[in-house]
């Protein structure tokens, strides 16, 4: 065959370390844009980014030849850079370990595209942590939850 063709739609979720909530709305917005300047750079095609004071979700349209690991650890590795070279924050920033990706069908992008657009509205009947987890037990994936959140020591 000549072409290869695709069609991968992934959402990724990923905390501010701890979870703290250090996303200020005055600049999250643009740190949001620069997560997803930094998708479209791989090649991939976002779709939307958004979130809260503490955690990230972009939903992406990924291209085959992209590692998604490769991805999150650039997304993640640069856009808290970014933070930090902008001094946004007081102290240094971090993005928490890992993240979870969860993949959709042609037919979910509107559903999923509004459910991430109205994060502030969600999350103000809806914790993070319960949210991510419910996440993973709809897509039926095993956790430890010992190791889902890094706690504040």
């Amino acid at each position: 065959m000549a072409n290869t063709y695709h069609q991968v739609y992934l959402q990724a979720v990923f905390a501010v370390k701890y979870r703290k909530a250090v996303l200020h709305k005055d600049w999250r917005k643009a740190v949001f844009g620069v997560i997803g300047n930094l998708i479209n750079e791989t090649g991939c095609k976002t779709i939307i980014v958004n979130g809260v004071e503490d955690h990230v979700h972009c939903f992406l349209g990924l291209k085959p030849t992209v590692s998604i690991s490769e991805l999150m650890k650039t997304v993640k590795a640069k856009s808290s850079k970014y933070i930090n070279d902008n001094q946004l924050l007081l102290d240094r920033f971090e993005w928490q370990e890992g993240y979870a990706i969860f993949s959709y069908s042609h037919s979910h992008i509107d559903n999923v595209y509004q459910y991430i657009a109205n994060q502030e509205a969600h999350h103000k009947k809806e914790t993070f942590k319960k949210e991510y987890l419910e996440f993973l037990n709809k897509f039926e994936i095993q956790f430890d939850q010992r190791y889902t959140f890094k706690e504040l020591t």
